[in-house]
């Protein structure tokens, strides 16, 4: 398998692939670089014959922390073109995610923000652990959940989604499973367990039929492409509001100093 810088991926011989975030230092909140990774990695394991089912796995603690602080700096000071190819780029790789050729299965801890929300959704089959907590909080910065929108609503329906798109406040893994965002709930010790046991029901079928069967569950939806052009568009726009310019820029500030009083080479005494 190729080596990545964000992501880890391995095969083992049972044809159980498995998609590691790999920046716990960061929380794998992503950024331009874990993009670009993942949409590599998607294509790769779309075509290898011998992967039958991917496993979406995080390192660490956390499972995604949504956007990267530098990511978002970039973002603000890109032009409305460059904001909208950004957005273009998530959703283009949340799209192959969603549309890979073999069961997706995500292995869901800790804490999950704004894209993580986003991957647990274009997942086939999500399984969390009790304890996870959960969030969109965009709104708070005067900005919507719009580039993971057109995966989250077709995930959760409009009317489960309307209640954690507008408020920005945390949810838990029993109203996930409610909106039908993940498929099964347990204690931590038995995440691993149960995430296998699905991959390997997936090794009693027909990989030519499982594919089938994906495509045409996908092609039943809405218009998908529309949607996500409608997202990044209403993106730009917020991107572009003095409401989220001003918000932005308080929360860049206060993670910077946040940051800086984190780090043990500020300490003084």
């Amino acid at each position: 398998m190729t080596k990545f810088e964000t992501i880890l991926v391995d095969a083992d011989a049972d044809g159980i692939a498995t998609l590691t975030l790999n920046r716990p230092d960061k929380h794998h909140a992503m950024n331009a670089r874990m993009i670009s990774e993942l949409s590599e990695a998607a294509a790769l394991l779309g075509e290898d014959a011998g992967v039958r089912a991917v496993i979406l796995a995080a390192s660490g603690p956390s499972f995604c922390a949504g956007g990267d602080l530098e990511w978002m700096r970039a973002q603000q000071a890109a032009d409305r073109a460059g904001k909208m190819a950004e957005a273009g780029r998530l959703s283009a790789m949340l799209a192959a995610l969603n549309a890979l050729p073999k069961p997706l299965i995500a292995r869901v801890q800790g804490n999950v923000h704004g894209g993580g929300v986003g991957l647990v959704a274009v997942s086939d089959i999500a399984i969390g652990a009790e304890d996870i907590t959960l969030a969109l909080t965009e709104t708070k910065l005067g900005l919507i959940p719009a580039t993971i929108g057109p995966f989250v609503v077709a995930r959760m329906g409009q009317g489960m989604a309307r209640q954690v798109f507008f408020s920005g406040t945390t949810f838990g893994p029993d109203f996930a499973q409610r909106a039908g965002l993940l498929h099964e709930v347990c204690a931590s010790g038995e995440l691993d367990a149960r995430v296998r046991r699905h991959a390997e029901a997936v090794l009693k079928t027909a990989p030519g039929a499982v594919a089938s069967a994906k495509a045409l569950c996908l092609s039943l939806g809405d218009d998908e492409a529309a949607d996500i052009r409608a997202s990044i568009t209403a993106l730009a726009d917020r991107w572009e509001s003095d409401e989220a310019r001003e918000r932005i820029r308080a929360f860049l500030g206060r993670s910077t100093m946040a940051a800086r009083r984190m780090d043990p080479g500020n300490q003084h005494g």
